[in-house]
């Protein structure tokens, strides 16, 4: 009786291949995880182009975007939008509403002029002045209408914008197109706020560092995640001392001052969109509201880094400086 003898087929080592280049003005990130480095480009190809497809329905550097197309008719008419942009914004006000407010696409109506933040800062405004800059941040004042698919800005001047929830939004899209087309790990990183998910090549978790507020080239702890997101929000890159407090460039939607007592906060849950929207208003919240909140959602954690260095978590969340 003869037997068949088995085929030896070669075994292939998965590798890790990485592309980076910049869109929606920051510094996006692929990383996939794959044996073939002809399917992995391919993969890579797709998630680059899903970002500039969105970047292209959102930006406000476009008049022909639906952002811009939104805040033209402010104040005259509703606009109908696509489905995905009227979801985001659906989101976004539910976030706004979560966080008291201090999450708000409508901050794309602010003053820009009240604030500066160079060398050239040298003096807080008069709170009168910057209550009259944010006058027109309002997120009640973005009509939705599900039926029609359509977004009102009520009152006329008024501006939308997504730089607190479009990264996240895009990479958690880059993400799905590369599941979609077979990639069973990998990591999109958009400017710090990033979504992993699968293992290394070498079968370990993905290792997160979490930026120093002082020196943000070095990790003050890591973390091992998996099929997770994380997002920093913080004023080690963008702030004045003024009377020798530090004030950050993140800006309280509802006062137009900025905010002070904490350096940086960073979010852990399984979404790049709700981490990146919900970093910045843990932020302006401040430690005790911001870790409240927190402390009450499911699958979602936090730490906070105040202004003497002290490490706060949320209840959910043990960590080890490094």
């Amino acid at each position: 009786m003869e037997t068949a003898e088995k085929a030896v087929h070669p075994v292939h080592k998965a590798s890790l291949h990485r592309r980076v280049l910049k869109l929606m003005g920051n510094r996006f990130e692929f990383s996939v995880v794959n044996p073939d480095a002809a399917f992995a480009e391919n993969c890579l190809d797709a998630a680059v182009a899903e970002v500039r497809r969105l970047e292209q329905l959102l930006t406000t550097f476009s008049e022909t975007s639906q952002t811009a197309q939104i805040n033209a008719n402010a104040g005259i008419a509703p606009v109908p939008v696509d489905a995905e942009v009227y979801h985001l914004i659906a989101r976004s006000l539910r976030i706004s509403e979560l966080t008291q407010g201090a999450f708000d696409i409508s901050y794309g109506s602010v003053d820009k002029r009240l604030w500066n933040f160079d060398t050239t800062l040298s003096a807080l405004p008069d709170p009168e002045v910057a209550r009259e800059a944010i006058k027109l941040v309002n997120y009640r004042n973005i009509i939705l209408d599900p039926a029609k698919q359509t977004v009102f800005l009520k009152e006329k001047g008024m501006r939308i914008g997504f730089g607190g929830i479009g990264k996240g939004f895009a990479a958690e899209k880059a993400k799905n197109v590369l599941q979609q087309k077979g990639i069973s790990s990998g990591v999109v990183n958009a400017a710090g706020d990033l979504t992993v998910w699968g293992a290394q090549p070498n079968g370990q978790p993905w290792t997160i560092g979490i930026a120093d507020p002082d020196n943000k080239h070095l990790p003050f702890s890591a973390l091992q995640l998996n099929n997770a997101a994380v997002a920093t929000s913080g004023n080690y890159e963008k702030f004045v001392m003024i009377g020798g407090k530090r004030y950050s460039h993140t800006i309280d939607p509802k006062t137009g001052m900025p905010v002070t007592g904490l350096k940086s906060v960073t979010v852990i849950c399984p979404n790049a969109e709700l981490a990146d929207a919900i970093a910045t208003p843990l932020l302006v919240m401040g430690l005790k509201t911001g870790l409240h909140l927190i402390n009450q959602m499911k699958h979602i954690a936090c730490i906070f880094i105040d202004e003497q260095n002290w490490v706060h978590t949320s209840a959910n969340i043990r960590i080890n400086a490094t």
